[in-house]
């Protein structure tokens, strides 16, 4: 079983790693895998040894909510997020508010407790003074943190919680070092009476303040983790909620979600196309951008797909529904990107290993600097100062945060330019690749044959080109739809009507020309030689061989028995191909092509597509062993395919690439999707993968720095060389700021280009 289940409480690094420590040594789980930014649960684990049941009641005893989290269709998803995000909402406007309380009571006990240590003199109200009236100096400074206290509640609530659980957090930090200056403080103000000198280890202003920088840090990083969302967040708008259903010629507005496979929906010029589709009726540009991150809109025509969630420009159009609710191209979409969100990249195992041991490590550390401190003749005041800047200064949220939110990011980033990755391992393995097959049909070439050119010396192009499709017509051969539609496009008349058809088996067709009674045979060299081997002359026979070279099928047509042109049908290659394997090149990558085609024709479209490496005349089956032997070879290899035959080597490949056009099962066998069918999106893929793994290299320098430098210094480290202690106020900001810093560096990814 898989399973994904929501985890409430959360608030740091360690409680993920907590989660993932008490369900992972449940016998019969494989994997446990907790999302800090999503605050999910991945768990897979065997039935028959484990229940949900006990997945949460392990949860729980770690000192955690939990409950399960069920996907609904898309159009519930969409309400069912809507009401998360206005429950989020509602708390953020709480915790906004909390903070401007904080900092209302934190500015004044600021200025009371410090205002007399500044060089200029900040006035104070007489019975405020610290000297003639100190208790009332105490007491003023009690009433103002005792707020700001209320105000961070959640610290002590949750941090104790977690601390009595055996699974301390940051707000275990927090809570301990902040109760610890204020329970000392209090103790202070209460000997003040009997011995005035107790003002001065006064230290409501740490803890206050303390609470209010977390407070604020908390309050910036929660804004921007809502700014990691948003890629999910824009693809769930996309598509409306209502469709025009056409019931008997009466069209009534329907939600989508009630729309069923097979019924008829109507899309006017302007609106949002509601749903996967077919289109029945009418024609129109629509445009598909926000899925495929193509801008030059499609023309979409009668048989023509439409995608949920795109817009139709100027024409009206009738569609017939083709997939609905989980099954639609947009629901897919999102889904993607939620698993690819929830699931971990291997670099970000070190951090939560870290994390794991991080708050424990860090209590140990506190509790040891102020024992030494103590023994070295220090008193209580300055011991309480090291205790409690170890505490705040801590950072295991940085830690937690680096490697999610710059996936969160980089999936996003990846969505908006119709580049769908389907976890972070993908995302993280992609940049170690070193060569790159690339299956040849349908993904270096457009998958179907073209009219590339017309040999002729008595006739125009367009005439043989009439002649053939006038033969052809009939027949569902991609060579002879090839000629039609060449025909059809470039004279736009209908083909003339034939008479006596006689299908050649494995030779061609020929046919009597109705209107001039002209005899036409079309097919290959063997029916051209049946009517004599003088009937290719020469000069034919060089203009086939050159065709042959590039690539290309020759088609022979003979008119009343003699030789009279030849028609070169060829795969073409994309027109960004070429673009796109340098490109591939230039980032130090091999590249091969992959196909089942001659070696001659196979070379030729590698001539063109600046492909320096061809495996040619493989069969279907055995894609997979290519890809296994290159990797033998000790190559990180990306195979890009677009056939079902590709779905093996996509698997068998460190990271299998699918085209978007292609079919369903290379695209379910893939580890990235590519909306598009641009081979230049392979390169936007590598590229992404390079600066998503750059960015969370930078987020755990930021995270691991911070701790690595700050935690010393709060030991008093300095003191002896400088005679200079950290302030738990400085902490507390530098605690704050590290995971601040983080969040924004994963959020400046979203507007690097690709």
């Amino acid at each position: 079983m898989k399973e994904i289940y929501n985890i409430e409480g959360m608030t740091c690094a360690s409680c993920s790693s907590a989660v993932e420590r008490v369900t992972g040594r449940l016998p019969g789980v494989i994997s446990s895998s907790v999302n800090l930014t999503t605050a999910k649960l991945t768990i897979e684990y065997e039935d028959d040894k484990v229940t949900p049941d006990l997945i949460m009641e392990k949860v729980k005893k770690a000192g955690f909510g939990i409950s399960p989290y069920h996907k609904e269709h898309q159009i519930d998803e969409k309400a069912v997020r809507q009401k998360e995000e206005e429950e989020t909402e509602k708390k953020f406007r709480a915790s906004r508010t909390r903070l401007i309380v904080a900092i209302i009571f934190a500015v004044p006990l600021l200025y009371i407790s410090m205002g007399h240590m500044v060089p200029w003199k900040m006035p104070l109200p007489a019975f405020l003074d610290m000297h003639h009236m100190p208790f009332n100096f105490a007491v003023a400074q009690l009433i103002l943190t005792i707020p700001v206290l209320v105000c961070g509640s959640k610290f002590y609530t949750n941090g104790f919680h977690t601390l009595f659980k055996g699974n301390p957090n940051m707000d275990t930090l927090v809570a301990v070092g902040t109760s610890a200056a204020f329970i000392y403080s209090v103790v202070m103000t209460i000997r003040i009476p009997y011995n005035s000198d107790a003002v001065n280890n006064l230290y409501y202003e740490s803890a206050a303040v303390v609470v209010t920088l977390v407070m604020l840090g908390k309050y910036l990083e929660s804004r921007s983790k809502r700014k990691t969302t948003q890629a999910i967040r824009k693809m769930m708008e996309l598509a409306p909620d209502t469709a025009m259903l056409v019931e008997n010629g009466v069209e009534r507005e329907v939600p989508v979600s009630e729309l069923r496979k097979n019924d008829v929906v109507i899309i006017k010029a302007g609106s949002k196309v509601p749903i996967d589709g077919i289109v029945i009726e009418g024609s129109s540009s629509v445009d598909e951008s926000m899925l495929t991150g193509e801008s030059i809109p499609v023309e979409k025509q009668i048989d023509d797909m439409v995608i949920g969630g795109s817009q139709n420009f100027n024409g009206m159009l009738l569609v017939r529904v083709t997939s609905v609710g989980e099954d639609t191209t947009l629901a897919k979409i999102v889904k993607l990107m939620e698993d690819a969100q929830g699931k971990k990249a291997p670099i970000s195992k070190i951090a939560d290993k870290v994390a794991g041991y991080f708050v424990p490590v860090v209590m140990i550390i506190a509790v040891v600097s102020a024992i030494i401190w103590l023994l070295l003749g220090h008193d209580l005041a300055f011991v309480l100062t090291i205790f409690v800047s170890v505490l705040v200064i801590a950072c295991p949220c940085a830690l937690g945060l680096a490697t999610p939110t710059a996936i969160m990011v980089g999936t996003g980033l990846g969505a908006s330019h119709g580049i769908l990755i389907k976890s972070g391992e993908a995302l993280e393995t992609a940049h170690h690749i070193d060569t790159v097959v690339l299956d040849k049909t349908g993904t270096i070439t457009e998958g179907k044959p073209k009219v590339v050119e017309v040999f002729t010396k008595n006739y125009s192009r367009e005439q043989i080109l009439k002649f053939t499709a006038a033969v052809e017509a009939g027949s569902e051969h991609p060579l002879a739809r090839a000629i039609v539609e060449e025909y059809h496009s470039s004279v736009k008349e209908k083909e003339p009507a034939i008479e006596q058809f006689e299908n050649k088996t494995g030779l061609g067709v020929e046919a009597i020309l109705s209107e001039s009674g002209k005899k036409i045979a079309v097919g290959n060299e063997k029916l051209m030689l049946s009517y004599g081997k003088d009937a290719v002359s020469k000069e034919y026979h060089m203009a086939a061989d050159q065709m042959a070279m590039q690539g290309q099928t020759p088609i022979y047509v003979m008119i009343d028995g003699k030789l009279e042109g030849i028609t070169g049908v060829a795969d073409t290659i994309k027109s960004t191909s070429r673009e796109a394997v340098e490109a591939l090149k230039s980032l130090g990558l091999t590249v091969y092509m992959l196909t089942g085609d001659h070696k001659v024709t196979a070379e030729a479209i590698a001539k063109k597509a600046k492909v320096d490496h061809i495996i040619a005349e493989v069969l279907p089956g055995d894609k997979a062993e290519v890809v296994k032997k290159l990797q033998a070879e000790g190559n990180k290899v990306m195979m890009v395919g677009d056939g079902i035959n590709d779905a093996p080597a996509l698997i068998q490949a460190d990271v299998g690439v699918a085209i978007g056009s292609g079919s369903d099962i290379a695209i379910d066998s893939a580890d990235l999707v590519l909306m598009r069918s641009d081979l230049m999106d392979v390169y936007r893929a590598v590229h992404l993968s390079k600066l998503t793994i750059r960015n969370i290299k930078q987020n755990l320098f930021w995270a691991f720095i911070y701790n690595i430098i700050g935690i010393p210094i709060a030991a008093g480290l300095l003191y002896p060389f400088t005679g200079m202690l950290l302030s738990p106020m400085l902490g507390g900001f530098a605690m704050s700021l590290s995971s601040v810093c983080v969040v924004t560096n994963a959020l400046s990814l979203r507007y690097k280009r690709l």
